[in-house]
Formats: structure tokens, C-alpha cells, sequence
């Protein structure tokens, strides 16, 4: 593990087990809009990306008015929804023992720095990343500017750093990046999808996240 002086993860569909909850957020929003009906499984592929890039992929014949009513929609009825969403198993664990090892921990998600403030301050773990990127600050996943940025504000180089994330987005944005990417299959996108963007593995949970962190990573 001591290749990697700075570990990114991805926040939905890594961490937090959101992918459900952000499917119904978006699906009510739609239903309110009275657009056409979408499937979960096209909802749950957009998880990710930024939301003004989500909504005009979900949506890629629609325009600007469109487009802007179903983000606010869904931003509205996401942060007035309850938080019901947990962390995955191992996540406190897995952060706290990377900590312990003075590794840099920092997150680059497709939330807001709203809706990311929102569930660090509700599962208390703001204190354990140096440093967060959101998709309303910098560019869209697979544009590596998060990852840069945490780069850069970190001190790291690319070899240094690796990406958790349960999306092409995320494992894309790594090697937009010259970073590393570690898929992981219990979130939004399936292996196959996953493996496409060559990640240096991919795992099935965060205790496997752990155990090839440990074992695994000075492989590569």
C-alpha cells in the first residue's frame, strides 16, 4: 500500500449504498415533470456524473428549459428527502485504518458541495478526507480535473494516487488522469463495464477494497 500516498473514492455507489435512493429521487422528479418514464437500470447509469450532464444524457433530445427543470426537481426532492441511505459495510473501518497510516484520503464525487456536505455531516466523516471535489466546482467525470486538483492540492503525483469508484466515470476520470483506478461492483455499473476501462483490479466490497490495498497494491 505504500505506492498510493493519496486514495480518492468516489462518494454514491462506493461509499454510501445511495444507488437506490438516487434512482427514486430522479424517478419522482420525472413523474412530477410528467416526462416520459425512464428504467431504473437507465437511471442507475447515469450515477456519477455531474447532474446537468446526467439529465441531458437521460434525456438527450430534450433543451436547456428541460433540462434545468429536472435537475432543480430532482436537487429539490433529494434534499428535502429523509436520509435513509447507510454506508457500506467496512467503509468507517477502511477509512479509519488508511488514516492510521498517515495515507491522504480525499473524495471526488458527481454531488453537489451541497449535497456532499449534507452526508459528510450526516455519517461524521467530513474530518477524514484533506481534501473534497464536487461536480459543480470543477468539470464532469471522466474529466480528470477533480482528481488534478486533489492532485495538486495534495502534493501527490499520478503514480501516487488511486481511484475508488463504482462507475466508468470514476475509472475514466483516473486514467484521464495518469492515476490508477481499483473498480469495486456494488454500486451502479456492472464488472463488464467496469473491466472495459482497465482499472488495476476490481473487487466486489470495501473489505476486498481493504485486503488489495494491503496485499496487492505494490504489485503495480
Amino acid at each position: 500500500m505504500k505506492q498510493y500516498q493519496l486514495i480518492v473514492f468516489d462518494w454514491d455507489g462506493t461509499l454510501m449504498d445511495s444507488t437506490g435512493h438516487i434512482v427514486s429521487c430522479m424517478r419522482q422528479a420525472i413523474n412530477k415533470l410528467e416526462l416520459a418514464p425512464l428504467a431504473d437500470e437507465t437511471i442507475s447509469h447515469i450515477i456519477g456524473l455531474g447532474l446537468h450532464e446526467a439529465v441531458q444524457t437521460l434525456y438527450p433530445a430534450g433543451n436547456a428549459a428541460l433540462w434545468s427543470s429536472l435537475a432543480d426537481c430532482y436537487r429539490q426532492t433529494w434534499l428535502s428527502s429523509p436520509e435513509e441511505t447507510p454506508l457500506f459495510d467496512n467503509a468507517r473501518d477502511l477509512l479509519n485504518s488508511l488514516a492510521e497510516q498517515d495515507i491522504l484520503l480525499g473524495v471526488a464525487t458527481g454531488k453537489s458541495r451541497r449535497g456532499l456536505d449534507k452526508v459528510l455531516k450526516a455519517t461524521g466523516l467530513g474530518d477524514m478526507f484533506v481534501a473534497t471535489r464536487c461536480a459543480d466546482e470543477c468539470h464532469s467525470k471522466p474529466h480528470p480535473q477533480m482528481l488534478m486538483e486533489l492532485m495538486d492540492y495534495t502534493g501527490t503525483t499520478a503514480s501516487e494516487t488511486i481511484m475508488v469508484g463504482d462507475t466508468e466515470f470514476d475509472l475514466l476520470m483516473a486514467k484521464n488522469a495518469g492515476a490508477h483506478g481499483l473498480g469495486i461492483t456494488h454500486g451502479a455499473h456492472d464488472e463488464a463495464k467496469l473491466a472495459a476501462c482497465e482499472p488495476q483490479a476490481i473487487v466486489h466490497d470495501l473489505f476486498q477494497v481493504q485486503h488489495w490495498l494491503t496485499h496487492s497494491a505494490n504489485k503495480f
